[in-house]
């Protein structure tokens, strides 16, 4: 392990760089830390440093804000581990939010009430309770990681309540809907699209960083292996999916057809600007192969919604309308969360309860017909024995007058 000093500016303030290894990545990993006075003591700090994360541990500086904090965390832990738009929120709710209220706290003299005031005045400013639980989410990490590198002794964040908050409810098309919908939409660019997003459940990011390699048109199969993201300024990345890992989905004979007459059209627009389409190129793309930014596709099927006159719902309620009508349609749980990419079954159970009252008034009509059809048949049987039974005891009666 090597440090380095270095002054900063004309004030007796000194920058200590620590070099701590490589993350995953690969990339190189560095701790810093700013000391006021002088060099003799820039030097210390640095000796007790090197002591300390030789042990596995961080040793706290007396003088260490919260703010200075989330700047080191944001840099040690959240930009190497996390994925770059996730960093990105992170360090919006950090600067436009944390820091201004809470940065100049001392990060061993933050309290419980500290932040319990910070998300009433946050409620109190108009943020919703799902914003300012993300925001106790975020610094309940932070806090967490400050545990683990032995800045703090406890997490004071475990001792506050966040906001509650409200369930909306789920809103989604039927089946009449959809066929609306997807009619009114073969006369626009997105209609493959928005086929695709109904018949397989995925997120529209991951839709939109589908290459024709990750589609098996023979076999009925799409592959989904990446997720597209827009950075700030514009800059376009590809990452794993929100659930780490790929899966596979199986596509409709309808689906298939339409991908089909979609993979044609799109190996003629690549004709006439004179090249060729080939396992790379996306999907669903612009003419001329370059990725479509979600929101244009978000704004897309917004107007799209009003012009039909349809019950309005998000672009992410295609996924939902697709998940609750398989469901409905008795599709087995498990199979329903593999197709959304769904990291156990109790996630699609809990986001999906609304259909169960529903299934379960089917399940318990079926097991009750199964029974019935069963007694009806008995019945029926014993009927007959009876009959037979009956007919029986008459004709020897009949014999016996006779005789």
């Amino acid at each position: 392990m090597r440090g380095s000093i270095r002054k900063r500016g004309r004030n007796n303030s000194w920058e200590i760089t620590l070099d701590v290894g490589s993350t995953p990545d690969g990339r190189r990993r560095r701790v810093y830390e700013t000391v006021r006075g002088t060099k003799r003591a820039a030097e210390a700090r640095l000796h007790e440093l090197v002591a300390a994360l030789g042990k596995g541990y961080y040793p706290p500086s007396e003088r260490l804000t919260l703010k200075q904090y989330l700047e080191r965390w944001l840099r040690d832990y959240v930009r190497p581990s996390l994925s770059p738009k996730t960093s990105e929120g992170y360090e919006h709710i950090c600067q436009h939010h944390l820091v201004p209220n809470l940065g100049s706290i001392k990060l061993s003299d933050l309290r419980p009430e500290h932040l319990q005031h910070y998300y009433s005045e946050k409620l109190s400013s108009g943020l919703s309770a799902q914003t300012v639980r993300h925001h106790h989410m975020l610094i309940h990490k932070a806090l967490e990681t400050a545990v683990q590198w032995g800045l703090l002794a406890r997490n004071v964040a475990d001792a506050v309540t966040p906001p509650r908050a409200s369930t909306k409810e789920m809103q989604t098309w039927n089946e009449d809907e959809v066929i609306t919908f997807l009619e009114a939409a073969r006369a626009t660019p997105y209609y493959a699209l928005f086929h695709t997003l109904f018949f397989t459940g995925m997120r529209r990011n991951e839709a939109l960083a589908v290459r024709w390699c990750d589609v098996d048109l023979v076999l009925g199969q799409l592959y989904v292996s990446r997720t597209l993201h827009v950075l700030k300024g514009g800059q376009i990345i590809f990452r794993q999916p929100k659930s780490g890992k790929g899966r596979m989905i199986a596509l409709s004979p309808l689906t298939v057809t339409v991908l089909r007459e979609h993979w044609g059209k799109q190996a003629f627009e690549r004709s006439v600007l004179g090249t060729v389409l080939t396992g790379d190129d996306l999907v669903f793309s612009h003419p001329d192969g370059t990725p479509l930014l979600p929101t244009t596709v978000t704004h897309a099927w917004t107007k799209l919604v009003r012009r039909t006159g349809l019950k309005p719902i998000r672009l992410h309620d295609a996924r939902h309308t697709h998940a609750t009508i398989l469901l409905k349609l008795g599709v087995h749980p498990r199979i329903v969360q593999e197709r959304l990419g769904h990291s156990s079954i109790q996630i699609t159970l809990d986001t999906y309860s609304h259909v169960v009252p529903g299934l379960q008034e089917a399940a318990a009509a079926r097991f009750d017909q199964a029974f019935t059809t069963r007694y009806n048949q008995q019945r029926t049987e014993a009927s007959r024995q009876n009959v037979g039974s009956l007919s029986a005891i008459v004709q020897v009666m009949s014999t016996k007058s006779q005789n």
